[in-house]
């Protein structure tokens, strides 16, 4: 690491504030400050870019403690607001978000330096974080990555066929209704028993018990909304 390294934690909770202060505090190296909002975040980081700049922030993505005034409402606001205006500042999220689709879509979508997921990270997690950070290398938490790969291995396994017939299922009270909705790629219509063929192939992919846990699961992926 260098010498000093700037860093910048944003989290409406001060206990979850506190809790990483006491792992960062065991690194050396840190100069670290604190904000409750994002707004006062990005006033910080804006302020000190050309003085005294920070070299990471680390954001919660959601925050209760909003006003009627805010103008940056989460950290996915304020990730944008920073990639926005060019601020060379390596961006890490620190949440409890684990969702799979919210996972997803803010690493793709925003592509932050690193994941990490409260309550489970600690100092040597942060240090190698940190590290990694400032090598210009990503780190994601192993739940996270888990989660992007089956994310990733999912969407391998998807065709069109089966996102209609995930998107048309909770519509339907049977199967057989969903014959003459769902179409191939050339146009023609799937039969009863190959759209059961298919079901039970994403059950077994999905690794869900019935239709009604495969299309919560598809959801909780972000397959179909």
């Amino acid at each position: 690491m260098p010498e000093q390294t700037k860093i910048l934690l944003v989290d409406d909770h001060q206990l979850i504030l506190e809790g990483i202060l006491s792992y960062l505090k065991d690194i050396d190296g840190l100069e670290i400050e604190t904000a409750n909002s994002c707004d006062e975040a990005f006033s910080k980081i804006k302020t000190s870019v050309h003085t005294n700049p920070f070299q990471i922030v680390f954001t919660d993505l959601s925050f209760d403690n909003q006003t009627q005034n805010v103008v940056l409402d989460g950290g996915e606001s304020l990730i944008k607001a920073i990639q926005k205006e060019e601020i060379p500042i390596k961006v890490g999220v620190i949440t409890g978000h684990s969702e799979t689709n919210r996972v997803f879509n803010v690493i793709h979508n925003l592509n932050p330096s690193a994941y990490i997921l409260k309550g489970k990270c600690n100092t040597d997690e942060l240090t190698f974080a940190i590290q990694k950070m400032l090598k210009d290398e990503v780190y994601y938490t192993h739940e996270i990555h888990q989660k992007l790969l089956k994310r990733a291995l999912i969407e391998i396994q998807m065709d069109d066929v089966a996102v209609q017939i995930l998107k048309e299922l909770p519509k339907h009270a049977k199967i057989a209704n969903l014959e003459g909705l769902i179409k191939k790629s050339d146009g023609s219509e799937l039969k009863v028993r190959s759209i059961e063929s298919k079901l039970s192939k994403l059950r077994t992919d999905l690794q869900a018990n019935n239709n009604t846990d495969l299309v919560l699961k598809a959801k909780e992926l972000g397959i179909i909304d």
